[in-house]
């Protein structure tokens, strides 16, 4: 497997990493993905993409580094997605185990992520992956 951290501007980001990330987030169109990272980057938007050896993309993350008053530092998951067919094959914990070493490079005190209530798959892989529930996430839709 070969983790690759996609720059600003890298064709890949469409090509190759999109379509994974639809798995995840079915609402994105090209257009609307592109608006996200343009507006997104500025923000310290990056994504990485998990390619198996036939160079297939199998995973997807997006994440950041961000200041925080209640852990001073942290890299925030904002996407953490393995193809349908490649999951249980190792390319979450690659993924995982490749930000945390971003995190640790950063200075970050931890790695969050947040996960959607139904999600009971993703979240057995979370626990397995000595990740714990810290905190509640709420939200209040304003459209």
């Amino acid at each position: 497997m070969k983790i690759i951290d996609l720059e600003p501007g890298d064709a890949r980001l469409t090509t190759d990493l999109l379509p994974v990330l639809l798995e995840l987030r079915p609402h994105l169109t090209e257009e609307l993905f592109l608006s996200i990272l343009a507006e997104g980057q500025g923000q310290g938007l990056r994504f990485t993409a998990a390619y198996d050896a036939d160079g297939a993309c199998v995973g997807a993350a997006g994440w950041r580094v961000v200041a925080t008053t209640s852990v001073v530092r942290k890299l925030y998951v904002d996407d953490l997605v393995t193809s349908a067919g490649a999951r249980s094959t190792g390319v979450g914990r690659t993924l995982l185990a490749h930000l945390e070493q971003h995190a640790l490079a950063a200075g970050c005190t931890a790695l969050t992520l947040d996960s959607g209530t139904q999600r009971t798959e993703a979240h057995r892989f979370y626990f397995r992956e000595r990740m714990a529930v810290t905190a509640f996430s709420f939200d209040k839709p304003l459209r």
